[in-house]
């Protein structure tokens, strides 16, 4: 009898190629098999309210060696939000943190939202296209300041393109400047939506 496995909530890949990349709510003690025998989890990146995490997910945390980053967010609204996206996104450009599961709580808005920024950011879509992506998540619900967020973003970050993960470099390399020159051998210039970056090796 093979052994019965259940996904966290609102559980899905996000990134199926050279990496692994995850989004769901929070993972409950049912939920431990699954993520330790299917997924082989390197670090987890928790978007939420909690403050304190409970014995079993920190037991499990510490049985697997999961790397485990909480990352605190009340809402797209929070004035504080930007450096914590920032996080995320340099733990997500970190071929070195994969396999990667990202959750919230129940795995709708505060994952939404940073999903929607990694498709937007990393992997260029398209704002209708991400738009959807989240409806679909939330169960309909239409979170206007989320959207809002998404689509408003901006960053501006230095990361080294030795451990940048192979979905991303389609999107974000770009060897050569916006007047048309080449940068040099050492750099490469990350061209996004509302995106200008500098990658060092």
């Amino acid at each position: 009898m093979k052994p019965k496995y259940i996904p966290p909530l609102n559980f899905s890949p996000v990134v199926s190629t050279d990496v692994s990349l995850y989004r769901s709510g929070y993972p409950m003690p049912l939920n431990y098999s699954y993520i330790r025998n299917q997924l082989h989890l390197k670090t987890i990146i928790y978007v939420g309210d909690k403050e304190e995490l409970s014995s079993e997910y920190s037991e499990f945390l510490k049985d697997n060696a999961i790397l485990f980053h909480h990352v605190y967010m009340d809402s797209s609204r929070d004035v504080s939000l930007k450096p914590k996206m920032d996080k995320v996104l340099r733990l997500v450009l970190d071929t070195d943190n994969y396999p990667i599961l990202i959750h919230s709580n129940k795995g709708k808005h505060r994952v939404g939202v940073v999903v929607g920024i990694i498709r937007k950011i990393l992997q260029g879509w398209s704002i209708a296209g991400i738009y959807q992506e989240y409806g679909v998540f939330s169960g309909g619900l239409k979170g206007e300041v989320d959207l809002e967020y998404i689509t408003m973003f901006e960053t501006n970050l230095s990361i080294p393109k030795t451990k940048l993960p192979g979905f991303a470099k389609i999107n974000l390399l770009d060897n050569t400047q916006s007047d048309g020159s080449s940068t040099d051998d050492n750099q490469t210039t990350i061209i996004s939506s509302n995106l200008r970056e500098r990658l060092v090796v």
